[in-house]
């Protein structure tokens, strides 16, 4: 996969910050746990009490060397963005390097009021990363969706992971799983869905690692855990499928933006570094589609060979890579107003 990502702290390179929801004891933990094993990952977790995180709270401290924790209460309950942004400017710290900032949220929060303090943070260093929601497959339907009307918290999910499949009766299992996708998506069409066992999810589908192996000069707390972890009842993620294109002439702006607001079918992110044709000068820029969020970012130059990846549980690579060869050869007109200013309209939001 090309490599696509900026350092943190720069322009262009904004932290994600990734919300993790779900009911008490639906698997959150469970999820930002497998997330820290990642070969590689530099992540700041916030959550309500390092306890949760039991012996993998180490890696926060171990991998980034700095922890952050809002004490009082669920962050939804502050009275504003303040305390979350105080967190979140240090951690989104240059020196950090983090590839994501993942907000464990406790099991009463409500996903829509974390997702706005994230979106409106005063921290410049960050942007939005998407809404993780994880959902506890067996007790689902007598917690959080017992009545007739279809939860309103399932509007804001980006990604719905059904987890515990595992634990429901073989006989019932299919049925269960898709009872659960047809109510998320009828109040959230464009939710992407996966299952899970443990919240062994992909972590391609949350966020970039920039180095893929374990840092040589710190404490290699991830390689520890990953080993202790994978015995007996370790389970392996199923893979996301991913598809890329090089991009080695300027595109339209036109027919970027119509892929970034229209990404191939299956994906759930679509990411990349675009050279993109001006009326006197070619422009850089980096996008980082998540679910339906479109992020862009100027880049202080454009690359002399960009790149787009598409990656999801779901997604038709074959069916991917012709989308991405598309505008890789769509006609690049030097009079495409429209088009570019629908692209800064895109980075003028994403500030």
């Amino acid at each position: 996969m090309p490599h696509t990502r900026e350092p943190a702290g720069t322009a262009a390179g904004r932290v994600p910050v990734v919300a993790v929801t779900g009911h008490l004891g639906a698997g959150k933990t469970s999820l930002v746990n497998h997330l820290l094993r990642t070969p590689g990952a530099r992540l700041g977790v916030v959550v309500n009490d390092f306890g949760a995180l039991n012996v993998d709270a180490a890696l926060v401290t171990g991998q980034v060397d700095e922890a952050a924790a809002i004490s009082g209460g669920c962050v939804c309950c502050l009275p504003d963005a303040g305390g979350l942004d105080d967190t979140l400017g240090r951690l989104a710290h240059p020196r950090l390097r983090l590839d994501a900032i993942v907000v464990e949220a406790s099991g009463v929060a409500e996903p829509a009021a974390l997702a706005r303090l994230i979106r409106f943070s005063g921290v410049a260093r960050v942007r939005p990363g998407g809404v993780v929601d994880v959902i506890d497959a067996p007790n689902h339907f007598t917690t959080i969706d017992a009545g007739d009307d279809v939860p309103a918290r399932y509007a804001t999910a980006s990604l719905v992971v059904i987890g515990k499949t595992d634990l429901l009766p073989a006989s019932e299992r299919a049925s269960t799983i898709a009872r659960i996708a047809g109510r998320v998506r009828s109040r959230n069409p464009r939710a992407h869905l996966t299952t899970a066992r443990a919240g062994a999810i992909d972590p391609a589908l949350v966020f970039d690692v920039a180095d893929r192996d374990d840092p040589i000069d710190e404490l290699p707390l991830a390689r520890i855990a990953r080993e202790a972890h994978h015995g007996p009842g370790h389970h392996a993620h199923e893979h996301a499928r991913s598809a890329s294109v090089p991009l080695r002439a300027p595109v339209s702006p036109s027919a970027l933006v119509d892929l970034l607001e229209h990404p191939p079918r299956g994906a759930y992110r679509l990411k990349g570094r675009v050279r993109v044709q001006g009326a006197g000068r070619d422009h850089g820029y980096l996008v980082d589609v998540v679910g339906w969020s479109i992020h862009v970012s100027a880049l202080p130059s454009p690359p002399e060979i960009g790149e787009l990846v598409a990656i999801g549980v779901d997604l038709d690579a074959t069916e991917a890579e012709t989308a991405l060869h598309a505008l890789a050869s769509a006609p690049a007109a030097r009079a495409d107003v429209a088009g570019r200013r629908r692209l800064e309209r895109y980075r003028r939001l994403s500030e």
